[in-house]
């Protein structure tokens, strides 16, 4: 009998180096021993950025279903299962197509050191190349020169979401450098569609895309999103759409919505199918009201809302979103990760926030301790004290302020823990 894909992703982390070192060699000792399915892949749009790839994806995503197209996805992390990273022809892939690809792999791979993420990518590969679709999304899992996902020689289009600090200890401690790394997905020739940028990532991302002859299709120069009256307006050469409001929620969503618009206009995709985008795209853990499940049920009358960003700009993504919603008594509930710039992420939360509530992540060795969260949103001025868990916390905010908005947010592993344990 087949192991189910718990126990052989569980085999596959045993296959951990012990030292992560960006590089793609291991990726491509083992995609020649598979046959290399990265050469039969649809046609691929890759999307590197720090914040947004996966809003933006999903908003693509959306237009191109609605156009008719059969659609492979990849994404990661992963929030309650891992067959959310990969979505075959529109649909997540099944637990024995799961089971068989990851089982291939890691036979083929025959014990050889690889990480967690590049053997799973290689098994996504393997899925796409053989389930027939119009177009594969293959979301960067980090950086973009050397990450796994980086194996395409020709994709279709590139995308670059936002670029700002993250994830220093393997992609550089500065803007240039980090940028220098998401561009590292450009490919000669072929177009990228490039979201607002500050200008010290935009010189270093134009610097490449000027050797590789890779055009550019760029917001502020070759295409404009602004929110007029509550609704998206979007204009780039082929004209002008009036949209509403994108359903993913958040003034930052236009931005997304406006790189993906401009990607859907790049593959030729009509006002339909853009609407679509900005109208149908789901996507978890960003800004999501919770509203059914065990959680929701202990918040009684609060608002109960769950949002995995955790770094300094998705911080201020939140704290826009909230200055933008109507005024609440606002609570959070957050735990980060020990490799996150804690000070960074609450900096520009402290004006919109009563209290907050600091939890350790259940199950996670890398989390960061409750004292250590609550002692950082105290030097941002946030009143706070520590929490057992999300629930305790719950119902101490809401034995005390019944109709209160309570926002857990710092990590996509806590947002996926809260999503497993709310059903």
């Amino acid at each position: 009998m087949t192991p189910g894909s718990d126990a052989i992703l569980a085999r596959m982390m045993a296959l951990h180096p012990k030292i992560i070192d960006l590089t793609l060699d291991r990726m491509w000792r083992l995609l020649a021993r598979l046959g290399h399915p990265e050469r039969d892949l649809p046609p691929v749009i890759h999307i590197a950025g720090t914040n947004g790839k996966g809003s933006t994806q999903a908003m693509i995503r959306a237009g191109l279903e609605q156009a008719g197209h059969r659609v492979h996805a990849y994404t990661s992390p992963h929030l309650a299962r891992f067959h959310e990273r990969i979505r075959l022809a529109g649909a997540l892939i099944s637990e024995d197509h799961l089971t068989a690809v990851l089982d291939e792999c890691h036979a083929v791979n025959d014990a050889a050191p690889i990480t967690y993420f590049e053997i799973t990518t290689c098994a996504a590969l393997l899925a796409f190349a053989r389930t027939p679709a119009d177009y594969t999304l293959l979301e960067v899992g980090l950086g973009g020169r050397l990450d796994a996902t980086n194996v395409v020689e020709k994709p279709l289009l590139t995308v670059i979401t936002p670029v700002s600090i993250d994830h220093q200890q393997y992609l550089g401690d500065t803007l240039p450098e980090i940028a220098g790394e998401k561009g590292g997905i450009l490919k000669r020739a072929v177009p990228c569609i490039v979201a607002r940028q500050e200008a010290a990532a935009l010189e270093v991302i134009e610097a490449r895309a000027a050797r590789l002859s890779a055009p550019l299709i760029t917001h502020g120069q070759h295409w404009h999103v602004t929110r007029e009256a509550g609704r998206l307006i979007f204009t780039d050469d082929t004209g002008l759409l009036d949209l509403p409001a994108p359903k993913l929620p958040g003034p930052h969503q236009f931005d997304n919505a406006g790189t993906a618009l401009a990607a859907l206009r790049q593959l030729g995709c009509d006002s339909a199918a853009c609407e679509a985008a900005v109208t149908r795209a789901h996507w978890p853990a960003r800004m999501q009201r919770l509203k059914s499940g065990p959680l929701v049920d202990l918040a009684g009358g609060a608002e109960l809302w769950l949002d995995g960003g955790h770094n300094p700009a998705a911080g201020a993504a939140l704290a826009a979103t909230l200055a933008a919603m109507p005024q609440a008594e606002t609570h959070l509930i957050c735990g980060m990760l020990n490799t996150k710039d804690i000070a960074g992420f609450l900096r520009p939360l402290a004006p919109h926030v009563t209290h907050l509530y600091a939890v350790d992540i259940p199950d996670e060795a890398n989390t960061l301790p409750a004292d250590t969260t609550c002692a950082a949103a105290v030097a941002a001025q946030i009143r706070a004290i520590t929490a057992a868990n999300p629930a305790e916390a719950i119902r101490r905010i809401t034995s005390r302020s019944p109709k209160a908005r309570i926002l857990i947010c710092g990590s996509l592993y806590l947002a996926g823990r809260i999503l497993r344990e709310n059903g």
